[in-house]
């Protein structure tokens, strides 16, 4: 076991380190999937959010106490601890401290941005650096479920309660512009206390064909197939865990030609999945004047992968 004793390897503790990690906008797609050899295992797809983050700041020391500010961030603190363990210094101490614009209870991902950022400030602090199948292994054993933005914005199919990849889809998402957005932006969602869906045989097999929906949508970026894919597995979500006001998200995607809507599988976020070379400035404003007046809250817009300097910014 290593031990940290002499002077420059104090010196080099003593130095604060970050670490930070995207948040995002639930799920495109989750299920259950069949993995190489059959066998089936809850997976997702992540919408990761590059515009919401949450940084890590550690200074470690030879204390043996590890604390976090603020108080209520456990799960970061226990993926520090977990990653001290795992790169040998478990007994080392220190402080944590986790600033984020992330919400929480949404379906954001600030919990596991709070984690992954955790590890990463970590592993700066000791010289070290993790892949990202070690980050996310690591989040899964500090918060039972985790997603996958420890790989940011590659696309692929993750298993979020084992922390391991059941396919790489091989490059980014396609382009579109998210209009997100909450039904009821008090009501926060306590992941680990929803029971998970139980899928039928017919829900499994669509799943096999939403996995091929999203691969194709990756390989051709065709962000149109995306959207379809997400509109199917939000309505399979809102059999098991039904959110107000799905019909009318419904509708309005279809008024305003939205390739589709996405939501957070286990929160409360919607979303409407835009045209990124149509949804002018003009458009997207209509469409946020219109959802004010239904009442739903805190509308943000949301360019995935577009290019920079495009008229929707």
């Amino acid at each position: 076991m290593p031990l940290v004793a002499n002077d420059s390897e104090r010196t080099m503790l003593a130095k604060p380190a970050r670490g930070c990690a995207f948040g995002h906008h639930g799920e495109l797609v989750q299920g259950v999937f069949e993995d190489d050899r059959g066998r089936l295992h809850r997976g997702l797809v992540t919408l990761p959010i590059d515009s919401l983050r949450s940084t890590a700041w550690i200074v470690l020391d030879e204390s043996g106490k590890l604390g976090v500010e603020p108080p209520s961030r456990e799960k970061a603190l226990r993926a520090a601890q977990l990653a001290l363990a795992h790169l040998g210094y478990p007994s080392l101490g220190g402080r944590l401290k986790i600033e984020s614009d992330i919400p929480v209870g949404h379906g954001y991902g600030s919990s596991t941005a709070d984690v992954v950022a955790s590890t990463r400030a970590v592993a700066a602090a000791l010289g070290a650096r993790f892949l990202p199948s070690t980050s996310s292994r690591l989040a899964v054993a500090a918060e039972v479920a985790s997603d996958a933005i420890a790989f940011e914005t590659e696309a692929l199919l993750f298993a979020q309660r084992e922390g391991v990849v059941l396919e790489h889809f091989g490059g980014s998402l396609p382009p579109f512009v998210l209009v997100g957005f909450k039904g009821d932006a008090t009501a926060g969602v306590d992941t680990l206390e929803l029971v998970p869906a139980r899928y039928s045989p017919e829900e499994i097999h669509l799943f096999r064909v939403l996995r091929g929906m999203v691969a194709r949508s990756v390989r051709y970026q065709d962000a149109h197939l995306l959207g379809q894919a997400a509109t199917m597995s939000a309505r399979i979500s809102q059999r098991h865990l039904p959110k107000p006001y799905f019909d009318v998200v419904v509708d309005f995607a279809a008024h305003h030609h939205a390739y589709g809507i996405q939501v957070a599988h286990s929160g409360s976020l919607f979303g409407l999945m835009l045209d990124a070379q149509s949804a002018s400035r003009e458009n997207i404003h209509t469409i946020i004047a219109a959802l004010e007046n239904r009442g739903f809250q805190d509308i943000g817009i949301f360019p995935i992968n577009v290019e920079e300097g495009t008229h929707v910014l």
